[in-house]
């Protein structure tokens, strides 16, 4: 009996877990929503921009009246954080609420570790103070196009994503950024490829990177030229096709400790990065070689990759 495909076998699971979202939403609409619509903020729109923006827009429930400021809260344990909010009333009459919270200290936001923060409203009028939660009824639903929801802030690779407590509380959920050598530029040259890096989750101890090719491997050492910059140069003549068909480099940063992990540039919001992040191909002819043409791109998945093809002229 053939074993059946990782597909067919992961399909139940996102089934199951489609079911328990769909049956979760409606017991809290049918149940949680009616008992807490009034002593609640209900979420109109949340979402995480650039993957470390939250933007909230809120309804107060109509027995907090028109309070005169209003602050989010952001909790976990005994740290808090606020980030200041907008207050005013609707063409309807009700009663709105917006804000921006900043995750990360880097951008200057609330410094979020790792964990599950709770998101609630504080409501100030004159000497009166009241803390309401904030009820994000949806989730935020993935759209589709040529950009995605960021996944992992751009300046500190951590992750945070918007989640619920099961009564219906907005929470938001932080991860540490995952251990990846983020490409921050690519610049070729007729003499080689010099690539500038950084590090992400993870410290590499005397690191060295390999640009790997189908049982051909260049060893290249790694310098930093400024605190939290690497920097590695590999020669194009150390890299010519060894015949008609082009010749795939790979990027490989490696370390003392054994591990390793390809070069490439995924904190970006774009689901194409092959077509958006493209970059010039060049024409040259190492001394003592034939002429050939270099082109560094990004595959599908993000990986950083140097193609080296002969020029048909060349025979």
């Amino acid at each position: 009996m053939s074993p059946r495909p990782k597909s067919a076998v992961a399909r139940p699971g996102r089934a199951a877990r489609a079911r328990a979202a769909a049956l979760r939403t409606q017991v809290l609409q049918s149940v949680f929503l009616p008992l807490r619509q009034d002593r609640t903020a209900q979420l109109r729109y949340a979402a995480i921009l650039d993957g470390h923006t939250v933007n909230l827009h809120a309804r107060l429930p109509e027995s907090a009246g028109l309070p005169e400021s209003a602050e989010v809260v952001l909790s976990r344990g005994r740290q808090t954080f606020t980030a200041e909010a907008r207050v005013y009333e609707g063409p309807d009459g009700e009663v709105l609420v917006d804000a921006v919270v900043l995750l990360g200290a880097e951008v200057g936001g609330a410094p979020t570790e790792p964990g599950r923060w709770r998101l609630r409203l504080r409501l100030r009028s004159g000497r009166r103070t009241r803390v309401v939660p904030l009820l994000l009824v949806t989730p935020p639903v993935p759209y589709s196009g040529p950009t995605k929801p960021m996944a992992a802030s751009s300046v500190t690779g951590e992750r945070h994503r918007l989640g619920r407590s099961f009564r219906g509380s907005a929470r938001v959920v932080s991860t540490g950024a995952r251990p990846s050598a983020e490409v921050l530029k690519v610049h070729l040259t007729h003499a080689g490829v010099t690539v500038d890096f950084r590090l992400l989750g993870i410290r590499a101890e005397q690191p060295w990177v390999e640009f790997v090719a189908s049982g051909r491997r260049l060893e290249q050492p790694v310098t930093s030229p400024v605190p939290g910059l690497l920097r590695v140069n590999v020669p194009l003549d150390r890299m010519p096709p060894r015949g008609n068909r082009p010749d795939h480099w790979d990027v490989v940063l490696c370390g003392a400790d054994g591990r390793r992990l390809r070069l490439g540039r995924r904190l970006h919001d774009v689901r194409n990065p092959l077509r958006v992040f493209a970059m010039r191909s060049l024409a040259i002819t190492p001394p003592g070689l034939p002429p050939m043409i270099v082109q560094p791109r990004y595959t599908p998945a993000g990986n950083l990759r140097v193609t080296c093809t002969r020029m048909p002229e060349a025979g």
